[in-house]
């Protein structure tokens, strides 16, 4: 039950608190929070020192059956390379731990951490401030050959020089076909009257708005602010009328679950889970599109370890260890290549997970998936004032 306990803690407010607050620093005789490029390196110790500190969210990495102390892949990094590896599961929201480092980091301060896990909405934050350092690609030869193409260039970070994804997940639609009675193929298809008052929609701002626009015919990899406008126009009539149940966290799985809701914006990694318990449950991506993201490992500004850190992500892009991750997370892969892994595994349960679109999507569902453009500072305070206006935040 890792993704259904992990993704439960990623419900925000559309960063609209962080954002203000960020700008009311900065107007308070806080230094801007802009840091320059020459500035964002410190002398690496990682040759002397073989050590590195790793900050990811809970539940979010392999653990032994046996032994809940033990972390196989990680274990493995560590007695391979002699890199001892400080494992800390202190982040448990984007917005809360952006406000936990960002003193450092606006300050230029070493945060005391090599490696950090966060949202690409949230990376996205990091990369315009100049709060994460560039990696060295040379010396990340499996990143460079196994990282899945349609991860490599985000708008905010083309190339992927400051970020590598972590685990990756689609925002699509579940639903319980035996109790609706039909197909759903569309994001229209929600607001048929057959499902009035039986639909949930994701409450965060960034986890929500690009199916929504998708729906629309909107491109997200390039969407306007009319796009998003005409979004807030329709749900806001479908609030209006009674259509849309009610806007959610995690706890779309329990009203799935239980019959109360028929149809609601999900995630996919939560959707495994669903489905061994309730095989009435589907998932789908649009036919016009759903969102695909990740969440990404960064380099903060005056790491001490870059290159400790450099090896380590590297090491996660091998198709063995990434197979090894993906079969206990149950995420979307960013490593396809792992999907051979898997499949020739002579463990029955570990070789059917290389056949599940919603770790290793097919070529179809493949077309169909985009990355969003993030939402720009500019832009943020206006649109989510909208949304939250909306949602009732």
């Amino acid at each position: 039950m890792a993704d259904l306990s992990r993704r439960s803690l990623l419900r925000g407010m559309g960063g609209i608190g962080v954002t203000g607050a960020l700008a009311a620093m900065t107007g308070c005789g806080v230094p801007p929070a802009y840091v320059e490029a020459a500035d964002r390196e410190a002398p690496d110790r990682s040759a002397r020192e073989h050590e590195l500190v790793f900050a990811n969210w809970p539940l979010y990495i392999d653990v032994d059956d046996h032994d809940k102390q033990r972390r196989p892949t990680l274990d493995a990094f560590q007695k391979r390379t002699g890199i001892s590896v400080t494992y800390t599961e202190e982040i448990n929201d984007n917005d809360e731990f952006f406000g936990k480092i960002s003193p450092a980091l606006m300050n230029h301060q070493a945060t005391g951490r090599d490696l950090i896990v966060i949202s690409d909405w949230m990376c996205a934050r990091f990369v315009r401030l100049g709060w994460v350092e560039t990696m060295d690609r040379k010396a990340q030869p499996n990143v460079a050959a196994h990282l899945d193409p349609l991860l490599r260039t985000p708008h905010f970070d083309p190339g992927r020089l400051h970020s590598v994804p972590w685990q990756s997940g689609i925002t699509g639609i579940a639903y319980n076909r035996k109790k609706l009675g039909r197909q759903i193929k569309h994001t229209s298809d929600l607001w048929k009257p057959d499902l009035r008052g039986r639909v949930t929609l994701l409450s965060g701002l960034d986890e929500a708005f690009a199916m929504l626009l998708q729906g629309n015919g909107a491109d997200i990899t390039r969407w306007t602010a009319d796009d998003f406008h005409r979004m807030i126009d329709q749900v806001g009539g479908l609030v209006r009328k009674g259509q849309i149940r009610r806007f959610t966290g995690n706890d779309y799985i329990k009203d799935l679950d239980s019959g109360d809701v028929l149809a609601a914006q999900a995630y996919s990694g939560d959707v495994i889970q669903l489905q061994a318990d309730n095989p009435d449950i589907e998932f789908v991506v649009p036919e016009e599109g759903a969102e695909l993201w990740a969440e990404s490992m960064m380099i903060p500004n005056l790491a001490a370890h870059k290159r400790n850190a450099e090896r380590l992500i590297d090491y996660y892009y091998q198709p063995e260890v990434a197979a090894e991750l993906a079969a206990w997370v149950n995420y979307v892969c960013p490593v396809p290549a792992a999907r051979e892994v898997l499949a020739s595994s002579k463990d029955k349960e570990r070789a059917q997970l290389a056949e599940d679109p919603l770790i290793f999507p097919d070529a179809e569902m493949r077309k169909r998936l985009a990355i969003a453009r993030d939402i720009t500072a500019k832009e943020r305070t206006e649109f989510a004032k909208a949304w939250n206006g909306i949602v009732g935040l």
